[in-house]
């Protein structure tokens, strides 16, 4: 019997359902080569084995933690436990800890900017007396 007659394994739309990742991102992370493309039945239809399920799983959880496509990558070659891995893995996580931590920074300046803008409207205008809204002001400057 030939191989790819005797596949069982899942179809695209069961692969999506069971890791919570739309069918699209599935065909993407292929294309990029971040997922192995599976093999095909005799029809000509992707079917997905464990290990492509457990891998969009790896993916999904990188990326829930806002880890990019390329530290994906990176995690994802050293997840076989190559000798140093646990380092490298730690060197990528603190990268994008020092990351995260500057967007949190700018999220909370943006966040004083937009209060005391609001702040400004509710002292101001809010009354319809105001001849210059201090939102749409802090837009156009």
């Amino acid at each position: 019997m030939n191989a790819i007659t005797d596949l069982r394994g899942l179809g695209i739309g069961a692969l999506a359902s069971q890791t919570g990742v739309n069918i699209e991102t599935i065909r993407y992370y292929e294309k990029i080569d971040l997922m192995q493309k599976p093999p095909r039945t005799r029809g000509g239809h992707r079917s997905y084995g464990p290990e492509h399920v457990d891998r969009l799983r790896f993916i999904r959880r990188g990326r829930a933690l806002g880890f990019g496509i390329e530290g994906i990558r990176a995690l994802l070659t050293l997840s076989g436990g190559a000798a140093g891995s646990c380092m490298q893995a730690r060197e990528i996580a603190a990268s994008h800890l020092e990351d995260v931590r500057a967007k949190r920074d700018d999220l909370a300046k943006l966040e004083a900017v937009l209060s005391e803008t609001i702040a400004q409207c509710d002292a101001r205008c809010c009354d319809g007396a105001a001849p210059i809204c201090p939102v749409l002001e802090t837009l156009e400057s």
